[in-house]
């Protein structure tokens, strides 16, 4: 596995800027100025099936390699007019969702655990007055470790949490202190061993890989840990290093970031090590136990992905709250205010928070789907795109497989029948093969992370 990750050429010729294809088209594309109106009708006609997005933008501490909308604050009191905001929005949005159910919740930040138990618990409440829950409904929320106590732990539990996911990066001293944030192993052990007794359904560990002074040694011992910890799930973040739009990563000498070469060998060892101890490799950068929910999904070509991330659940709408959270609806995109006091500006007046969207054209949709199989699955099914579009694939995205030419002859992806597919070779490379078929990337691919 090693060997089928590492090739200098590769680096060289494929180490370009890309997305992440969380959305096609991406978020940077959205445009001031969208009608809130529009998104209102978009979710009144959507089917029945909601998932909701929360952002918590408060942390306490500041980590240094974050590209997160987040807010530094040490006293919790801080978030109490950001709560009652959220309140208002809530209460707006649900009258429009009146006969939406509930599939999933997501819990996203900043530090969602930076809360406390008791506003955990009137914004539950509140989400629960205004939107109806499936009585199954999947929960779900993203720990700082530092930022929570098992009693707090236990408190997410009794609240309806089912999955949780603690953020570890890497346990290695001099790359825990180097982004400022210091967590030991006992301290993760301690919250995946309480999760477990509690009955959580699913814990997931986030790593990155990238960040400074990260060595293939120091990696390794930290693979082990989280092997050793055994989760059902495994993040494998690569770390964006954008300091021209991320003033906190400014703090990060640009000497003691791994290169091209070491990042890559990086994703190689940690593939190899998680492969081994069991995981199957989930799209781009998940892992899972092979009775997952994902890996099940992804056998059977029935993964999707959004905002949130790799998902089982295709719901009609993912609505976003909070400020920058962003919703999908159908044929529409749409963002909320990234500035925290043009959002408290707008909901305090009673106002949707909404800045950006765009509504994405026919051929965006077509894109959209095709990408997102790449992105989910490694392969494209060529004759059941063509036929749900009503399209010749061949010729319709000619200029498409004109661009991948490169990689077919690297070995990156091939034609099995009618699929065309991500060889192992090709995986760490899915951004540039799935950047083939963006309509819009030459004009915006400056503004993207490296995708190694």
């Amino acid at each position: 596995m090693m060997t089928t990750f590492w090739d200098e050429a590769l680096i060289a010729k494929y180490n370009v800027k890309g997305p992440r294809y969380t959305s096609y088209p991406t978020a940077l594309l959205l445009r001031s100025g969208f009608p809130v109106d529009k998104a209102l009708h978009a979710l009144r006609s959507s089917g029945p099936a909601l998932s909701l997005y929360l952002h918590v933008p408060f942390c306490k501490e500041l980590c240094y390699y974050c590209g997160c909308n987040k807010v530094i604050a040490r006293d919790v009191s801080k978030a109490d007019r950001y709560l009652t905001a959220l309140l208002h929005e809530i209460a707006l949005y649900g009258k429009t969702c009146a006969d939406k159910t509930v599939h999933q919740l997501h819990f996203g930040g900043g530090t969602p655990t930076f809360l406390s138990e008791q506003q955990l618990t009137d914004l539950l409440a509140t989400l629960r007055q205004h939107f109806y829950f499936l009585p199954n409904a999947e929960l779900s929320i993203e720990i700082d470790p530092r930022s929570c106590s098992l009693e707090k732990l236990a408190h997410l539990r009794a609240l309806g949490f089912s999955r949780v996911s603690f953020g570890v990066q890497d346990f290695d001293a001099q790359v825990q202190q180097s982004i400022n944030r210091i967590q030991s192993v006992e301290m993760v052990q301690a919250l995946v061993e309480k999760s477990r007794e509690l009955g959580f359904k699913s814990v997931n560990l986030d790593l990155v890989y990238g960040l400074p002074h990260q060595a293939t040694e120091s990696f390794a011992t930290t693979l082990a840990e989280v092997v050793r910890l055994n989760p059902d799930r495994i993040s494998l973040f690569s770390y964006a290093h954008l300091p021209e739009r991320f003033a906190a990563q400014r703090k990060i000498p640009q000497d003691a970031l791994p290169d091209a070469g070491l990042k890559l060998r990086l994703l190689g060892l940690a593939v190899e090590h998680l492969q081994q101890a069991g995981y199957h490799a989930i799209g781009m950068d998940h892992f899972a136990r092979a009775d997952d929910e994902l890996t099940l999904a992804q056998q059977q070509h029935k993964l999707t992905r959004n905002f949130q991330g790799y998902s089982v659940d295709p719901c009609d709408a993912l609505l976003g709250l909070g400020v920058s959270a962003i919703s999908q609806v159908d044929d529409l995109i749409w963002q909320q205010q990234k500035d925290l006091n043009d959002y408290y500006r707008q909901v305090e007046h009673g106002q949707l928070a909404i800045d950006k969207g765009l509504t994405l054209t026919l051929d965006d949709q077509i894109r959209a789907d095709l990408i997102a199989q790449i992105m989910c699955n490694f392969f494209v099914d060529s004759a059941q795109i063509a036929s749900k579009w009503q399209l010749d694939f061949d010729n319709y995205f000619a200029n498409s497989l004109e661009r991948l030419a490169p990689c077919f002859a690297d070995g990156l992806v091939k034609w099995q029948g009618c699929a065309l597919e991500v060889t192992d070779r090709g995986r760490p490379w899915v951004r540039v093969i799935a950047a083939a078929f963006d309509a819009y990337l030459l004009p915006q691919q400056q503004n993207y992370s490296k995708v190694v």
